[in-house]
């Protein structure tokens, strides 16, 4: 296989980045290849070993890749939760896939602690793979390679003193408590990044594919209206002997999510579907085309599968060429797949995570096409306008990667 002119110049580069600092972070946008472009790094530099950690679906998409290359090294793919599993007895390179998922603040996750032991165990070359460094906060940036010995971050002891000088930390009410707001990041933290990042936008790829976002409003019934008027006021709503509690601000506004689109869990466990009218809409908008769409909570998925029936409706990226629609939870199904086939991506519910609004939009993008038409069902009165426009507002996070590095 050969590599695009611009993949060969970025192997070129993070390979001295790499090889000079130990570590390489590749800020490519989405469909831009960095798999392939993480794996020629590798090659280019004679590695004899890689670990290359992922999320679950993607791991086949990567083996494909590894195949299709064709390298001198040998590749183990495996997903971040299944990490423990393997005993390795030598790494060369350890490649980090969607990177951003590492940045948990103020304190590390699991996922990054994990991480650390691995590159302190093995001491490899890490190449770091995002198209969202940064999709809520700058913040994000330091645990993501507080691993690495010769990061920009490694004077401080933790993350908390790195705040000191690098986040201009706030303090926000939760549940009656003052607590410490660490997400405002400053942007001196992408400029100490700066020598260890490369940084590629779909534009300079040659990506002509606009994405076009259109935000539909549909009528919920009355019923759902009065349940939310009377959950907010009363705090707590009895359905058929099972109960919606919304005994603290953020349980009513979660309530006030999943009614908004028709569904709702109860303190039991249980869920039911309340109203149809977003999955009736979207049948009846989108008749004729092929569709991906994307759900928030499980029973929306049930609402769906009511509405549209089995046989054109599916939630298994390989059946979706023979289905009008492929139905997709937001966060399971944000990256690593491609929905070149659809004609549009429909948004049954919107998510809070910034990284999901800018992952999984880009499922239908590709070199060859021109517009990308992605639609947000939104209920009249609802409150996930009021979730877009919040999400909205964290564009720079992202943006401010590609304009500033590239």
């Amino acid at each position: 296989m050969n590599f695009r002119d611009y993949q060969e110049e970025i192997i070129r580069k993070g390979s001295s980045i790499i090889l000079k600092h130990r570590f390489v972070y590749l800020a490519m946008q989405v469909r831009t290849g960095k798999t392939l472009t993480s794996l020629g790094i590798c090659q280019n530099i004679g590695a004899k070993n890689v670990l290359f950690l992922t999320k679950k679906k993607a791991i086949g998409s990567i083996e494909s890749d590894y195949k299709l290359l064709n390298p001198q090294f040998n590749l183990i793919v495996i997903n971040y939760e299944s990490l423990h599993k393997i005993k390795p007895e030598r790494i060369d390179v350890l490649v980090l896939d969607e990177s951003h998922s590492l940045g948990a603040f103020p304190k590390p996750s699991k996922r990054a602690k994990g991480v650390r032991e691995i590159i302190k165990k093995f001491n490899p070359l890490v190449c770091f793979l995002s198209g969202t460094p940064t999709p809520e906060s700058y913040s994000q940036m330091y645990h993501q390679v507080y691993g690495c010995p010769n990061n920009p971050f490694r004077k401080f002891k933790n993350f908390y003193r790195f705040a000191d000088q690098y986040v201009n930390v706030t303090t926000k009410i939760i549940n009656g408590y003052n607590i410490n707001d660490y997400s405002k990041g400053k942007k001196d933290i992408i400029d100490l990044m700066e020598p260890y990042t490369i940084s590629y936008t779909q534009q300079e790829a040659g990506f002509k594919s606009t994405i076009n976002e259109h935000i539909l409003q549909v009528d919920m019934s009355d019923e759902v209206g009065d349940l939310i008027r009377k959950l907010s006021r009363d705090l707590v709503v009895e359905i058929d002997d099972e109960v919606i509690l919304a005994d603290t601000p953020v349980k009513l506004m979660q309530k006030i999510h999943q009614l908004s689109s028709g569904t709702v869990k109860f303190e039991s466990g249980n869920s039911m579907i309340v109203d149809l009218s977003k999955a009736e809409f979207i049948k009846e908008k989108f008749k004729g085309k092929k569709i991906g769409i994307f759900y928030k909570f499980k029973e929306e998925l049930n609402a769906l599968r009511q509405v549209f029936g089995t046989d054109n409706l599916t939630t298994e990226l390989g059946e979706f060429k023979d289905c009008q629609a492929i139905a997709l939870q937001i966060v399971s199904g944000r990256e690593g797949i491609s929905l070149r086939d659809a004609d549009a991506l429909v948004y049954y519910n919107i998510d809070f995570s910034a990284t999901s609004y800018w992952q999984s939009r880009d499922r239908m993008t590709t070199k060859d096409r021109v517009n990308s038409d992605v639609y947000w069902i939104f209920s009249r009165g609802g409150i996930e306008n009021d979730i877009y426009n919040t999400v909205i507002r964290k564009k720079s996070y992202t943006l401010n990667h590609f304009k500033k590095l590239s």
